[in-house]
This record gives C-alpha cells, sequence and structure tokens, in this order.
C-alpha cells in the first residue's frame, strides 16, 4: 500500500483571451486581486492564427495573453478557480461595450513540474470529473526536457511560444522546490 501524501503547491496558469486590449486589462486586474501579483506574464499572442472556432462569439481578430501568478495554490482548488473565472467572464460580458456575446475568454489551470493541467465544463473521453461541474484534463507532459502535446492538445498549446512561456512557469516552481 502506498503512503498517502498531500499534493505540493503548483503554479496557478491563466490564458486570457479578447478582441482588444480593455478586456484583457479588465481580467488581469480581476485576477491579480484575487490571486495576487503576476509573476511570468507572454506578449499578446495572435490566437485566431490556431483556430476560427471563436469567430462566431468572440470575433475574428483574437488575442491571448498567458499569465502565471506567484503566488502557488493547492491543485485541488482549480474547480473553484474555473468557477470563479465563469463568473468574471459573464460580468464582463453584462457590462462590455462589445458587441460580440463572448467578450473575453478565461480559461485557468495549473503548471507542475511534469504538466499542465486546463480546468474546462465540457467533459469528454479525456477529461476527469472534479466537482461542481468542473472537469480537468492533462493539456501538455513534460517529458525528455520537453513539452509534449497529446491527442487533444489544443493547437495552440502546441506551439513554441506557448512552451517558451510554460518553461519560464516550470523554472519558477522548480526553483522553489
Amino acid at each position: 500500500m502506498g503512503s498517502i501524501n498531500q499534493a505540493s503547491p503548483v503554479l496557478l496558469f491563466l490564458a486570457a483571451f479578447a478582441s482588444n486590449d480593455t478586456a484583457l486589462d479588465w481580467a488581469k486586474q480581476r485576477a491579480e486581486l484575487e490571486f495576487g501579483p503576476i509573476e511570468l506574464e507572454s506578449e499578446p499572442l495572435r490566437f485566431d492564427r490556431f483556430t476560427d472556432y471563436y469567430a462566431k462569439s468572440m470575433g475574428g481578430v483574437l488575442f491571448k495573453r498567458l499569465w502565471g501568478f506567484r503566488r502557488r495554490i493547492d491543485p485541488a482548488t482549480l474547480a473553484n478557480v474555473k468557477r470563479l473565472t465563469n463568473d468574471w467572464e459573464e460580468e464582463y460580458a453584462a457590462t462590455a461595450v462589445e458587441s460580440a456575446p463572448r467578450p473575453l475568454n478565461l480559461d485557468p489551470g495549473y503548471v507542475d513540474l511534469g504538466k499542465l493541467i486546463l480546468a474546462s465544463t465540457k467533459n469528454h473521453a479525456h477529461r476527469i470529473y472534479l466537482r461542481d461541474g468542473i472537469f480537468a484534463e492533462t493539456t501538455l507532459i513534460y517529458t525528455k526536457k520537453q513539452w509534449t502535446p497529446l491527442p487533444w492538445t489544443y493547437p495552440d498549446y502546441q506551439s513554441p511560444e506557448y512552451h517558451e512561456f510554460l518553461n519560464r512557469c516550470r523554472e519558477s516552481l522548480k526553483r522553489e522546490r
């Protein structure tokens, strides 16, 4: 029988995308108020070059920002974070001047030394139910000194820009351990 151990703290990760800086700045401010200072931030990444899936609900030209937070979290809190970010999306949509039905998309997860986990409200064969309508998936694994996609990994998470950012997140976490 194996010993039961507590999970090590992980780096909270948030991907935010929208068609304008106003939405991204609003999300960043809300996230920092709730989760503390952002330790790592990506440059704006052109999201719509990977897919047009969100064009109808969010607009045609979309930019994504990736944030890694200084304060570490218990991985068991991921469902709470996803429910909160969903509430923020609804709040922003209710007050936004943009005409898109969904002017802001927030995708939280966490980086551990061996994986990137993302939260979702959608069930699928590769997702595990957490609680309260929230699922989690391993989106990338870190093996042989690189991020490795899985059959369901979204195209943007397979890109070098994302891997570079996730390497920085991983290194920050590794220094602490």
